[in-house]
């Protein structure tokens, strides 16, 4: 006879779990907050974005606004620097050749640039994950959105970018405005020519998700292909796609800086980023700050993005949690 003693039937039974299953996102958070270049891009990131929106509220003076008597002042720490300089203490970083601050001109140039980089990448990642969860869990589609994909790629981006505004300039600006229609064909443009990355990518993890068991016991039990792609695949694939979204942020970034330089982007009193660079370099060895002071924010946005990039990948990928 076997022993029935309460012991015995307390130690068969099951045990009710002392806390509640740990959230995923608690343990990338907690990958990710270890990561220091991530942590710096975030935050930084973060910072730039939320100071474009809300320092024109702050620091109200009108961009293009030109005060002529107040031309060429230095910063306030050029000034402190070289005695000779002249400065207005009302402008803390200087105006430049027509009057016009320079603090305000970041401001503005930099809302325009985050507008165009954040605008870009969500157009990019849409088509690019579309194009990917087609292309890996539809058999018949695969060849010829890859071919495509393929194609594209093989396209020069820059000599094509350059083609795409040279076409298109007049007719956008005459039906949205200058700085409407310029915003609308960068971020086409822009969007159109930087969403093979994600395509590929969200293709080869579809590929890998779809012959997985709990989607087999779905398709078993009828469920369309419609509701398996937003319920079970594309939940699985969120965190490849965020990780060519902040990549994608840095390229849009960096390309429609480079248009702006090269003078074919927003009209010339418009400022962005890579029109204020473009702006200094005749004068930059007068006023080397005008192409610094862009430059590192450029420069830093984009380490930033990269930073935080590589933090969620490391942190979102469980084979190398932990780590």
């Amino acid at each position: 006879m076997t022993d029935q003693s309460p012991d015995t039937i307390a130690a068969l039974k099951d045990k009710e779990p002392s806390r509640p299953p740990r959230s995923q996102w608690i343990d990338v958070w907690e990958q990710l907050k270890h990561h220091k270049g991530a942590l710096f891009g975030g935050g930084f990131l973060i910072f730039i974005t939320l100071a474009v929106i809300f320092m024109p509220y702050i620091w109200q003076i009108d961009a293009q606004n030109l005060d002529i008597r107040n031309k060429d002042m230095r910063p306030i720490y050029v000034a402190l620097w070289d005695g000779d300089a002249k400065v207005g203490w009302f402008r803390p970083l200087g105006t430049d050749n027509l009057g016009r601050d320079i603090m305000a001109n970041l401001i503005a140039g930099g809302r325009a640039s985050m507008a165009v980089g954040w605008a870009s990448m969500i157009l990019a990642l849409l088509i690019g994950t579309s194009v990917g969860v087609i292309s890996g869990y539809f058999k018949k589609a695969d060849f010829w959105l890859m071919r495509l994909t393929d194609l594209v790629l093989s396209l020069p981006i820059l000599p094509l970018l350059l083609v795409a505004v040279t076409l298109f300039r007049e007719p956008l600006r005459a039906s949205f405005g200058p700085e409407g229609g310029m915003f609308i064909l960068i971020v086409s443009v822009v969007g159109l020519t930087s969403w093979m990355q994600t395509a590929r990518i969200v293709r080869g993890d579809i590929l890998a998700l779809k012959e997985r068991e709990f989607i087999l016991a779905a398709r078993s039990i009828g469920t369309t292909p419609g509701k398996i792609i937003l319920r079970h695949l594309l939940p699985n694939v969120i965190s490849p796609i965020m990780v060519s979204a902040t990549l994608g942020l840095a390229t849009a970034i960096i390309t429609e800086s480079a248009l702006s330089f090269l003078g074919v982007g927003f009209p010339s009193d418009f400022p962005t980023w890579g029109k204020l660079l473009a702006d200094a370099v005749q004068r930059m060895e007068q006023y080397p700050e005008r192409v610094v002071l862009p430059g590192i924010l450029i420069s830093l946005t984009v380490l930033g993005v990269n930073y935080l990039g590589d933090g969620l990948r490391d942190a979102l990928d469980p084979r190398i949690r932990g780590r």
